[in-house]
């Protein structure tokens, strides 16, 4: 059965780094596209940055740019998020997804273009 599971949330203080896996567990390979989201409490769920499988592109929402990192690793079937400079408003249930999209469609990081969701990971920063 395919899965996406992610790991690697937890606390930190503002200004702390971390790093979130997705392992597709169960997939023969990685789906061409795999995005971040987040959900924080009483807000919609956002894109946050994703990976086109084909050739690595990647794309990361304006306001996360420079801050957060979407790579892959295609034979261990995982794809990270590193966060850096993490502040309260990045405090969050963090989701990954993956779809079978286009380079360009991939980049727009359209919640609604993704069928299948991991279980989340949650983080938070304190002030």
């Amino acid at each position: 059965q395919n899965q996406l599971v992610e790991s690697g949330g937890g606390s930190v203080q503002a200004g702390g780094s971390l790093r979130l896996s997705c392992v597709a567990s169960g997939y023969s390979y990685l789906p061409t596209c795999v995005g971040w989201f987040r959900q924080a409490p009483g807000k919609e769920r956002e894109g946050v940055a994703s990976i086109y499988m084909g050739g690595f592109a990647t794309a990361v929402v304006d306001s996360l740019m420079g801050r957060f990192t979407i790579t892959a690793d295609n034979a261990k079937k995982t794809v990270y998020l590193q966060m850096n400079s993490l502040n309260p408003e990045d405090t969050a249930m963090y989701y990954c997804a993956a779809a079978s999209l286009s380079r360009n469609r991939c980049s727009e990081i359209r919640r609604g273009d993704f069928p299948s969701w991991g279980q989340g990971t949650q983080v938070t920063v304190s002030s």
